[in-house]
């Protein structure tokens, strides 16, 4: 188990009097879980919270290499992304697209680091209009250039036939149901923790809600056998593992690249395939997307 803070402990780690640290859980997002009455801190989740709150990061001390046929893509997990990457590689045999599975937050950080070409990103923001540009302006300093993958529809998984009748947010906060979450850093589970704190559900009530699990597949398999009642996730999972599903809203999921590389070669062979017929006929047989900005440049304009 990773190492848990106290609140006295963790006021100690920041520097700051208890009663601060209560400001900061309501205020400032300050990761945080009760368990038995009390509240407790994981540590690796603490230091995540400083590093994203931080201004004027450095700049990396190396560049990623200039490009020569190795396209590297970090973020959130998607489905169709797992397709357009396949669609790549066997279009372009003279090129490699790879993908690291890091959460939304984790792809803007590994670009900010230089660790990839394209970060994929669905980062809802305050206003709940527009997605990512916050996050992506404090993390980087310069606007990285955006363009659209897709729109998809996030809601809630549940088994098939909704056995335990859950319609919406609210009912997850019944007694006896048990869920399965996504990571801190991830859209997903952005959004998740917005709509419970809309529905005025404590987090510490939901019985699984600590329980983190990688992909949204990971989600769904984890209904399937048996082992949870509902998670949040996509409906391209529902309908891959024959789940019902309970809509929430749909969401823009972009791809984000920084100016200086957004003319190498792959990255735009990569953004010019989402035009192409092999891409858009794999996207027709899944649920739960709308293609109809794919490939539009969403910033600058």
């Amino acid at each position: 188990m990773k190492e848990m803070f106290s609140t006295k402990q963790v006021a100690k780690f920041l520097d700051i009097n208890e009663k601060m640290v209560y400001s900061l859980i309501s205020e400032k997002g300050l990761p945080a879980t009760k368990i038995t009455g009390k509240w407790l801190f994981p540590r690796h989740l603490v230091e995540q919270w400083i590093e994203n709150n931080t201004l004027n990061y450095p700049e990396p001390a190396t560049q990623i290499p200039p490009y020569h046929g190795l396209l590297i893509l970090a973020g959130s997990n998607d489905p169709l992304l797992d397709k357009a990457l396949t669609v790549f590689n066997r279009l372009y045999s003279e090129h490699l697209a790879v993908f690291g599975n890091l959460g939304s937050m984790g792809g803007i950080r590994a670009l900010r680091r230089s660790l990839c070409h394209i970060a994929s990103s669905h980062l809802l923001q305050e206003n709940e209009k527009e997605y990512n540009f916050e996050f992506a302006t404090r993390e980087l300093e310069k606007s990285p250039a955006v363009v659209n993958f897709c729109r998809r529809e996030q809601g809630i998984l549940v088994p098939k036939g909704n056995p335990k009748s859950i319609g919406g947010i609210a009912d997850l906060a019944r007694k006896g149901l048990k869920i399965v979450n996504r990571p801190v850093g991830t859209g997903t589970r952005l959004l998740f923790d917005r709509e419970l704190k809309k529905a005025g559900i404590a987090p510490e009530k939901l019985a699984g809600y600590d329980r983190e699990v990688p992909k949204h597949l990971d989600a769904g398999l984890e209904i399937l056998s048996g082992n949870v009642d509902a998670a949040p996730s996509i409906r391209p999972i529902a309908q891959l593992l024959n789940l019902d599903f309970i809509p929430l809203r749909w969401e823009r999921f972009d791809l984000l690249v920084t100016k200086e590389r957004f003319f190498d070669e792959g990255v735009q062979l990569f953004f010019g395939m989402l035009h192409e017929s092999a891409f858009l006929d794999a996207a027709a047989t899944m649920a739960g997307y709308d293609l109809s900005t794919s490939g539009k440049m969403i910033f600058p304009t």
